[in-house]
This record gives structure tokens, sequence and C-alpha cells, in this order.
């Protein structure tokens, strides 16, 4: 991992915007008060850290735990996110391709020996004219944008109509998946490509790849 390591540097920041969004979606949770917005690391991708964000009672953090408090939200990082996470910042995002919450992390996982940046599993063709104008589409068009906050769309088949796409990275924020995918990529796609009408994600959303907020953990 490379990134900032010093103490002296917080472990996450909440900018206004995000802290106002966080509030709201906190103002729905039965006893909302007494719970702090956690967020530790689930895993990577795409050669960036991905991320769990939940809201937990503040009494559920143990001393090691690295908290704070910022505008009447208390934050909680658990120990063992806090070296992967120092210096972090979590905003709001104003790119429509983007849509929902951002984490800015200057520290990013260390790439696994012949490690790939694509998909898993075997080798798809992706030589078609409609699968190429996609790509296009993906590579000048939507990964430029969405680069700038560690996402990332790839392309995992064409099927008549439908182009099947991952989305991976370090995005967060609630519903953002569903936000990006309707708003940004596929009307950039089916304005471009004209033979795709239909989008289709098939991100793991379970495994953590686009973490959602979820309701407070019991």
């Amino acid at each position: 991992m490379t990134g900032i390591d010093t103490k002296d540097v917080p472990v996450l920041r909440v900018t206004d915007a995000a802290l106002a969004k966080v509030l709201g979606l906190r103002a729905g949770e039965e006893g909302g008060g007494s719970l702090a917005l956690w967020v530790e690391v689930s895993g990577s991708s795409g050669g960036a850290y991905t991320y769990d964000m939940y809201f937990q009672a503040t009494s559920e953090a143990r001393p090691q735990d690295w908290s704070d408090e910022r505008g009447g939200l208390a934050l909680v990082v658990p120990a063992d996110s806090i070296a992967k996470m120092r210096g972090a910042t979590l905003d709001l995002s104003r790119d429509l391709l983007q849509g929902g919450m951002i984490m800015q992390n200057p520290n990013q996982p260390a790439a696994p020996a012949g490690a790939s940046p694509a998909m898993a599993g075997p080798p798809v063709d992706l030589s078609g004219d409609v699968a190429q104008r996609v790509l296009q589409v993906l590579e000048q068009q939507i990964n430029p944008s969405i680069a700038a906050h560690g996402g990332r769309a790839d392309l995992v088949a064409v099927d008549d109509d439908a182009a099947y796409l991952r989305l991976s990275g370090g995005c967060a924020g609630c519903g953002m998946a569903t936000v990006t995918l309707s708003q940004g990529i596929e009307v950039a796609i089916r304005d471009s490509v004209p033979e795709i009408t239909r989008v289709i994600d098939v991100t793991d959303h379970a495994a953590g790849t686009n973490p959602y907020y979820e309701a407070a953990k019991t």
C-alpha cells in the first residue's frame, strides 16, 4: 500500500455536502441520533479500495477503532481499515456520471503479481463492431470521467441489443450504481450506439464491489 501514513493526518474527512447527505440518510433510521457512520475497507477492485458504509451505534466502537465527530455526525473507522484510509475524504459527487458520494483516498492497495484490472473468468469475444463502439464510448467518455474518483466501467459482453457492464473502483454512495448506470453510462452508450437499447449491470454488489449504505447493523 502507498499513501499517507503520518499520525497527524485525520483518518477520514467529510465535506459539508457529504455531511448534509449522510445526516439526511441517518434521519430516516430508527434511533438515528445514536448512530455513527461506520466506514471500512471491504476489499479492492480496479486498483482502488472498495468500501462498506453503514449506520451503527457509536457505542459499538472499540478502543482501537478510530472515531471522530463532524457537525453532529459521529464517524468510526474500524482498526483494520485505519492505515488503508488515513487521509481519505468522503465527498458528494457533482458529476452526473458518478452520482451519490465518492471516496477520495490517497492510499491504494498493492497490486497482486500478475493481476489484471479486467474481469475474472474466461475471455469473451468483444471484437464485433457493436462491442468495439461500446468500448470506445467507455474509454473516451465514461472512464475518463469516473476515473477521477477511482471508478471504472468494463464491458463484459454484448448480446443482441444488450450491453453487460461491470462497475468497479472506490466509488460509494446510496444507490450510486443505479444512478451511474441509468443517468450517465446508459444514456451515453445508447446515444452513441443505437443498436444497444439495454445496459445491464452485472456487478457483484453483495461482494462490496460497489457498496451501498445499509441499515444499522444489529
